[in-house]
């Protein structure tokens, strides 16, 4: 079965959030620290701890820095090759790349510059690039679920850069949300251009799908807020299959005559229902009436329905949704006196819950033989039972 990564991004989406989320559902930080240190970036550490905001308990990552260490801002080129020669999984590369590659058209366009002149400041710096290449390295020990992110804030106010001073939500979220659904809402810089970009590489927009919850992990901010938990919450489950999506339709005749209605019936099995059933009713001034029933899978709705309007005296349709646990099926083809005859086996989770002979072929042995129906039936369910 698939998993899923479901993001919601509470307060926000930063690099460090992602990692600590990531490390609060289980992935172990010693393994990632281990891939990452094939970058051969000098004088870090990753250093997670759990902490509590808004009286929801996550993990807080930060990676620190020695001091002795010269203070990084590598280019694009250099980030890229760092990336291609570490000792990073091809998937886990190929994702830090392209998150660092929309980095760089984002920084671009903004100070219109060719690509190939962008000088990251922020995002070149060894915490960001740990943060970015761990978000991929963390997806690939998870498994590389299919991620799915809810929309972020994006915050509000000024926040202090290597460039100046610049509005929130910064010129480069901004660009690289272009086209995706965000929330402009929440004070500071909630969604940051390297969470930002996390959203967009690793993840498609909107609600997740119907799931089996496995665990939840929680990302923690620096700070605390004032509106909301300043939380990334991550949750992975396992995809669960969707029934298909059947009707009910009915309706309500009061002019029809029986060969019309046995039509009807004949007429909608062929036509795409997976059942109807005529039910005699009492209508209004005690005038007596037929209910039609009919059973549709989604995609055929709109058909039978026409089908009902034209082919009826009814003036309308009523639908509802309905439910169906359904037994799996297949046929077992017996032998008996009368030749051979197909009986339908029904069963769930593997265990055989009914059994019954296929009419037509029952039928049809009888007519041959001039045999009496019940008797080649009964004969069929016994040869079926002989053969369990």
């Amino acid at each position: 079965m698939s998993e899923v990564l479901y993001l919601e991004p509470v307060g926000g989406i930063a690099g460090d959030m992602f990692l600590g989320a990531m490390i609060d559902l289980g992935v172990d930080p010693k393994a990632l620290e281990a891939g990452l240190r094939t970058l051969g970036l000098d004088g870090w550490g990753l250093r997670p701890s759990r902490a509590v905001r808004q009286d929801i308990a996550g993990v807080h990552v930060e990676v620190t820095v020695s001091p002795e260490v010269p203070h990084l801002h590598l280019g694009l080129g250099e980030i890229l090759a760092r990336i291609q020669g570490s000792a990073l999984p091809a998937r886990a590369k190929e994702q830090a790349r392209a998150v660092f590659e929309l980095l760089g058209r984002a920084e671009a366009k903004i100070h219109d510059v060719p690509l190939e002149s962008v000088h990251f400041h922020e995002v070149g710096a060894v915490d960001s690039i740990v943060d970015v290449c761990g978000a991929a390295l963390a997806l690939e020990l998870l498994g590389q679920p299919e991620v799915v992110s809810a929309p972020p804030p994006l915050g509000s106010g000024m926040v202090e850069m290597e460039h100046g001073r610049f509005p929130v939500p910064v010129p480069a979220t901004l660009e690289i949300l272009r086209d995706l659904p965000a929330r402009f809402e929440g004070q500071g810089e909630l969604t940051t251009p390297t969470g930002a970009a996390l959203i967009r590489v690793l993840s498609r927009p909107g609600p997740p799908p119907p799931l089996r919850l496995l665990r939840t992990g929680y990302g923690l901010g620096r700070r605390e807020l004032a509106d909301r938990p300043n939380v990334l919450r991550a949750t992975l489950g396992t995809r669960v299959e969707a029934s298909p999506e059947v009707w009910e339709l009915a309706v309500t005749l009061d002019d029809a005559t029986p060969q019309l209605i046995g039509y009807l019936v004949e007429q909608l099995l062929a036509h795409g229902a997976l059942d109807a059933w005529v039910a005699p009713v009492t209508l209004k001034k005690s005038r007596p009436g037929h209910v039609l029933s009919v059973l549709v899978a989604g995609p055929e709705r709109e058909r039978v329905v026409r089908r009902l309007l034209t082919e009826s005296p009814t003036l309308g349709v009523r639908a509802w949704p309905v439910q169906r646990t359904v037994l799996d099926r297949t046929h077992v083809e017996v032998e008996t006196a009368y030749g051979p005859v197909r009986v339908k086996v029904g069963s769930l989770d593997g265990e055989t819950l009914n059994a019954a002979p296929e009419y037509e072929d029952v039928r049809a042995r009888a007519e041959a033989a001039g045999a009496p129906f019940k008797q080649v039936w009964a004969e069929a369910l016994a040869a079926y039972a002989r053969r369990r």
